[in-house]
């Protein structure tokens, strides 16, 4: 038996033997061509490409009838690439001035862009260079006339193990067949992750070495709540993973028909459970967990993926169809939290050497007034369809608080003057995010209506930490004493100034930290939708006092190690 531990990708438990997917492989000889056959060679490759896009376009609408728009939008980045005269541009030279053979000239090109995006130096962006790599192997195949339609053609319950899965791969899996899978790369914002939650199929990643501890016809138990793998179980140990699985699914379909119940505690104290949405078309699935409104919608997705920015109209038509739908409960949308990666490469910004410390959130957003300003004017027109609030993020002082309201402001005096209607008095908040601004929170608190903490930001800068980074993920510690300490600093200083307080950071949704958020005072948590039922349970079933005692007993410990074994003593001693 041997226990692995990566990154928890996708919640749940898998149970099954392991199918082996070996990383695809070519063998591309580099040559010289004749002139002559210059011509012949550009065609073969533009054949290619179209061939690639139809490909391309087939599986985005499967996805998009299996597991919504959302994540087709994967795929429109590998569209992109495909359409984009200068990756076009850039081949066709090769073949012409360094007559290079086309398949040559396909993976020594795709290799240098992805290389350039792996060294980056921020892990979001070197994610994404498997976009590049998945691009390219598709073009080879097509060239070489390889096919790769394994997981598409599986006849039974597997689980998929892979040194990384690329979003072709992921599309062609058969949710009734694939039943779990695990990977040596990836972090919890890869496009496997994604994918896998998108499922809800039970995914760890980053384990870095199990293509090489499994073999084919392995047995596998992939715990997608702790990133636990044990690969050939003893017999025990899978007779204990099969009752929590079994134990899951029965939770499960009890705790969905809590959607319409009030969440207080057992001593009567009402606190709201949120959902965080990426799009309009999970406003749905916020609806039928039970979420009492949406505490985070991410506006940054209606920009990704694309070669121009949303307009007016279309970032209006989303929010509307969100707040319209959602009444009368509230929805917070926050304002851009785009980074300095290439998903902004057509807004002509220069590079970075540390995007998650650069141009980002409401950095950038001041920084370009003008994609600010429209993007406010959206937001505000949507105002009056519902309950809407607008949420900055990033702010790490109170200069950039009061540019974004003075903005907000003017935004507000052009449509009145045009005679638009908008609610006046929309409440606006913050994301506690980055330590200044935890540290100023009384500052801040005299600026703004609420408070969101960001914890997966604020633990990371807290930490020095790269969140999504493999080989540092131990050091990810939600429970260390120096955030806990900062996210009790912030509520009491919003409570101080009057004013509401919630999250909607990971820690929202992970049932070992509700019972002491819920004793430190939070008035609000937002999570995935599919969590709102589970967090809802354990609220219902702890006492305000009882959560009181243990946020203030977890105050006196030194480490979060000690911090966590408290935790789950308690949870067990709930339990039983």
């Amino acid at each position: 038996m041997i226990e692995l531990k990566g990154i928890a990708a996708s919640p749940g438990i898998a149970i099954g033997r392991t199918f082996f997917l070996d990383k695809e492989e070519f063998a591309i000889k580099k040559h010289k061509i004749d002139k002559k056959n210059i011509d012949a060679e550009i065609f073969r490759f533009n054949e290619a490409v179209d061939k690639s896009r139809f490909e391309l376009v087939e599986i985005k609408k499967k996805i998009v009838e299996s597991i919504g728009h959302k994540n087709a939008k994967i795929f429109d980045a590998h569209i992109l690439v495909l359409n984009d005269p200068l990756f076009i541009e850039k081949i066709h030279n090769r073949i012409k001035t360094e007559l290079l053979n086309v398949e040559y000239a396909v993976w020594i090109t795709t290799e240098e862009l992805s290389n350039a995006f792996i060294q980056s130096g921020d892990s979001l962006v070197s994610e994404r260079a498997s976009d590049i790599h998945d691009v390219g192997r598709r073009i080879l195949r097509n060239l070489l006339g390889n096919e790769r339609e394994i997981l598409a053609s599986l006849q039974e319950e597997v689980i998929v193990a892979a040194a990384d899965l690329a979003p072709s791969d992921t599309a062609q899996m058969r949710k009734e067949k694939v039943i779990g899978f695990v990977t040596d790369m990836g972090g919890r914002t890869s496009h496997v992750a994604i994918m896998a939650r998108s499922l809800e199929i039970p995914a760890v990643v980053g384990l870095k070495e199990i293509t090489e501890k499994v073999e084919p016809g392995d047995l596998l138990i992939v715990d997608g709540n702790s990133g636990t793998v044990i690969v050939n179980p003893e017999n025990d140990v899978l007779k204990k993973y099969e009752k929590e699985k079994k134990k899951i699914r029965v939770v499960a379909s009890e705790l969905i028909k809590l959607k319409d119940v009030m969440v207080r505690t057992v001593d009567g104290h009402e606190v709201r459970l949120m959902a965080n949405i990426e799009g309009p078309e999970e406003i749905e699935s916020a609806i039928n967990h039970g979420a009492e409104g949406v505490g985070l919608y991410r506006t940054e997705f209606l920009y990704l993926n694309r070669s121009d920015l949303p307009g007016e109209e279309e970032q209006f038509e989303a929010y509307k169809y969100v707040v319209d739908l959602m009444k009368p409960h509230p929805v917070t949308i926050r304002t851009l939290d785009l980074g300095g990666d290439k998903f902004l490469s057509h807004l002509n910004l220069s590079p970075e050497i540390n995007p998650s410390l650069g141009c980002r959130g409401i950095r950038l957003c001041l920084n370009r007034p003008d994609i600010f300003k429209i993007h406010l004017r959206a937001i505000l027109r949507a105002s009056i369809f519902g309950n809407l609030k607008i949420m900055y993020p990033l702010i790490s002082g109170i200069e950039e608080l009061k540019r974004a309201n003075q903005i907000l402001e003017e935004v507000k005096q052009e449509l009145t003057s045009k005679g638009t209607e908008f609610n006046r008095d929309v409440e606006v908040g913050i994301m506690i995010e980055v330590p200044s601004a935890a540290i100023i929170a009384d500052f801040l608190a005299k600026e703004t209506r609420f408070f969101s903490i960001g914890t997966n930001d604020l633990i990371q800068y807290s930490l020095a930490i790269d969140r999504v980074n493999e080989k540092i993920a131990y050091l990810y510690e939600p429970l260390h004493p120096s955030v806990l300490r900062l996210i009790k600093g912030v509520i009491d200083t919003a409570h101080n100034a009057g004013i509401e307080i919630g999250m909607c950071g990971e820690m929202a949704s992970d049932p070992l930290f509700i019972p002491v958020l819920l004793g430190m005072g939070l008035d609000e948590f937002s999570m995935g939708s599919i969590s709102v039922p589970v967090i809802k349970e354990i609220v219902r079933n702890i006492s305000l006092v009882e959560a009181k005692g243990l946020a203030e007993k977890v105050m006196n410990f030194s480490s979060a190690g000690e911090i966590e074994e408290f935790l789950r003593t308690q949870l067990k001693k709930n339990q039983t």
